[in-house]
């Protein structure tokens, strides 16, 4: 989970913070120094570090905090506040052109999956209303043109190719095509290479020039730390990027590139890739990346997902179930279908504030094919009796459904510890919500809006 290391450190160095009834500027010190040590290990460039921590102890120690009657409470509020600003402090969003099409410019370096992105961000932009088209403009690259070829075809977005041509005069026929056919964004993927050269950046001045696109966006592998800001301060000396978007977000978890790029570079983090599918790409939200660090949750991002993708009709059936508490495995299979279209457990689990202890929990349970189909396969395996009564569920029982679903004994077992897990994870979803704790005003996002 992208984070996850730092957010651990942080969030145990400010539980210390709130043990105390009183801070003195000693306590303040003592915290800063965890703070900095988990910035560092976090990947995080050393001048940026240096430039936070200074910010938050000036502010921390100051009268209003230190008299404060919830001291620490402020301090994580000012610590909140200084990473949004870190990482740009608003989300920043593509500049759209009053006369289509938008032309947007994705460059990167090899093996930072900018092709990939390319599919993903046109999906994304489908998914708003826009009709994109993908041009591919690296010429170089084997199989570069086929790999873009197969994401249009997969995501119904039309790709404008030339084969093996010049990649000015490809990029130069592409908005003549889209003029045509009435494609209001167009997403030029170019070509990369292993490292940043002057024939790369040739290239990429020339369909700069030729094009003029609205918006340059540097596509960088997160999981590469402090290359990645490298890289982002490199090309944007050269072309002038407009923004970044930060790709195996997921997968770094440190997340020092995320924290670094914008203090070093300027360029602000316009969306986050996280994930092989391609609808795991969102715009890039500061502050609910800072809340999210913090352990206190994204339940936006977590909701706006929800409504993208989950059925209302069966959500709000389910609801009706949750709310009389009978909440049987029937249920856990319909909520599991459902919740895998979000994401993972984990990632869901992280957007939710209080959540830390049953996300590492829940960090075990896979929601892919494989394990769904099995999942799938125990529960159907049972009696409706032992469907809405797990309780009853003694050790012959789950021998005979553990050769009826064609699983062991310990994978039931498993399945039983996963569903207690989830039913404990609703009930305080449901106090939340009762006592309008953390959610606020929100209903719970796995029952729709």
């Amino acid at each position: 989970m992208v984070f996850e290391g730092l957010a651990e450190k942080l969030q145990q160095t400010f539980k210390k913070l709130r043990g105390r009834g009183k801070l003195t500027e000693s306590d303040v010190n003592d915290a800063m120094r965890e703070v900095r040590m988990a910035l560092l290990e976090a990947d995080v460039n050393f001048k940026v570090v240096k430039d936070f921590v200074a910010k938050v102890k000036e502010r921390a120690v100051g009268q209003e905090v230190l008299e404060s009657l919830t001291p620490a409470q402020f301090v994580i509020k000012i610590v909140n506040d200084e990473l949004t600003a870190l990482m740009g402090g608003t989300a920043s969003r593509i500049t759209v052109s009053s006369r289509p099409p938008t032309v947007i410019m994705l460059v990167g370096l090899q093996g930072a999956g900018k092709t990939t992105t390319a599919g993903k961000l046109a999906n994304l932009l489908k998914k708003q209303g826009k009709s994109p088209l993908l041009v591919a403009a690296d010429v170089y690259r084997p199989a570069a043109i086929k790999q873009l070829q197969v994401l249009g075809e997969q995501l119904e977005i039309p790709v404008f190719e030339a084969g093996q041509g010049n990649p000015v005069e490809i990029a130069k026929q592409a908005i003549d095509y889209a003029l045509a056919h009435a494609k209001d964004m167009v997403l030029i993927d170019t070509a990369g290479r292993l490292h940043i050269n002057e024939e790369l950046m040739d290239e990429l001045k020339s369909i700069k020039q030729t094009v003029k696109p609205h918006e340059i966006l540097l596509v960088v592998d997160a999981m590469t730390g402090q290359d990645a800001v490298n890289v982002a301060e490199t090309f944007n000396g050269a072309l002038g990027v407009d923004g970044v978007i930060l790709t195996k977000l997921d997968g770094d978890a440190r997340g020092g590139a995320a924290l670094s790029i914008k203090a070093v570079t300027g360029c602000p983090i316009k969306f986050a890739a996280m994930g092989e599918k391609l609808e795991a790409i969102e715009p890039f939200h500061p502050d609910r990346m800072a809340s999210r660090i913090l352990g206190m949750g994204d339940v936006l991002t977590l909701i706006e997902k929800a409504q993208s993708t989950i059925d209302l009709e069966q959500a709000k059936e389910m609801e009706k179930q949750f709310r009389k508490d009978d909440f049987t495995l029937d249920d856990f299979l319909d909520q599991l279908q459902q919740v895998k279209k979000l994401g993972s457990m984990e990632q869901i689990l992280s957007m939710l504030p209080g959540m830390g202890n049953l996300t590492k929990q829940m960090k075990d349970v896979d929601l892919s094919g494989k394990e769904m189909g099995q999942v799938e396969a125990i529960i159907r395996s049972m009696t409706k009796k032992e469907r809405r009564d797990p309780a009853i569920l003694n050790g012959s029982r789950r021998k005979r459904i553990a050769m009826g679903s064609g699983t062991r004994v310990q994978d039931v077992n498993r399945l039983l510890k996963q569903f207690a897990e989830a039913r404990k994870m609703m009930k305080r979803l449901k106090d939340m919500q009762k006592n309008k704790r953390g959610l606020g005003n929100f209903k719970m996002p796995f029952f729709g809006k």
